[in-house]
């Protein structure tokens, strides 16, 4: 009987993930990835990856509430609102591209989306 389970040992410490295996007797604990070395360099690019991953999430959690907010603005029919909202959501996604965060690709393909969404509701307005 094949039973895996994936855990992590320490949120504190950076310790890579293990699998706890039946296929050998006794179920021994096998390492996913090499285990972190305890070196200088290791210990200070681990705290450097923690800091840039909590930026980075804060980042992208702030552009899909700007993506979501346009779109409730797109479904109440609220022009003025959603190009207000618009504005804002498209100068996030391109501080985020040119900061690295997002690739530029797909910077363009969610203005484009976007945009392609507030111009439908100003040309259904409009007519």
């Amino acid at each position: 009987m094949l039973i895996k389970r994936t855990f992590v040992l320490s949120k504190q410490d950076c310790h890579s993930l293990f699998i706890i295996s039946r296929e050998k007797e006794g179920g021994e604990f096998l390492p996913a990835k090499a285990a972190l070395k305890k070196n200088k360099s290791a210990i200070k690019r681990c705290r450097q990856t923690k800091k840039i991953t909590l930026k980075n999430r804060s980042i992208n959690t702030k552009l899909k509430t700007l993506s979501k907010k346009v779109r409730l603005e797109v479904t109440n029919k609220s022009a003025e609102g959603a190009k207000t909202v618009l504005s804002e959501a498209v100068t996030a996604i391109d501080k985020a591209a040119a900061k690295g965060i997002i690739h530029k690709n797909t910077a363009s393909r969610k203005v484009s989306s976007l945009t392609r969404l507030v111009n439908s509701l100003l040309q259904s307005g409009a007519a």
